[in-house]
């Protein structure tokens, strides 16, 4: 997002998904990414973008951040569509009986992203 990147992380072999943390979308943002790829030994990343419309969301344009991550950081990076992933994440975290959604409904919502990507493929 613009201001804050929700963060989730997932094992392949058994295709699931967990919210790992959220990070401010700041100068740091790359460095912060980078010490979490190699503690965590990540090979890639499942960026969101598009909506149902195939429009990019605002100034958002996950092809050129993802580029940019894919050239910096060393990783490959992939797309999965993230249309209503907010919504989502919010309304699963009040399910869960969360107090602080607001604080987590980026991470939530990128492991509900990387949860349909780990399904599809």
């Amino acid at each position: 997002g613009k201001s804050k990147v929700g963060l989730a992380v997932g094992d392949s072999e058994i295709s699931i998904a967990f919210a790992y943390k959220t990070l401010d979308n700041d100068e740091k943002l790359l460095g912060n990414l980078r010490e979490i790829i190699k503690e965590r030994e990540i090979d890639q990343i499942i960026l969101g973008e598009l909506g149902m419309s195939g429009e990019q969301k605002g100034s958002f344009d996950a092809q050129e951040i993802g580029a940019e991550m894919q050239k910096e950081l060393g990783v490959q990076v992939r797309y999965q569509e993230e249309m209503f992933s907010t919504k989502m994440a919010q309304d699963s975290l009040k399910e869960k009986g969360a107090k602080k959604i607001k604080e987590l409904d980026n991470q939530e919502a990128a492991r509900i992203i990387l949860q349909s990507w780990l399904d599809k493929n």
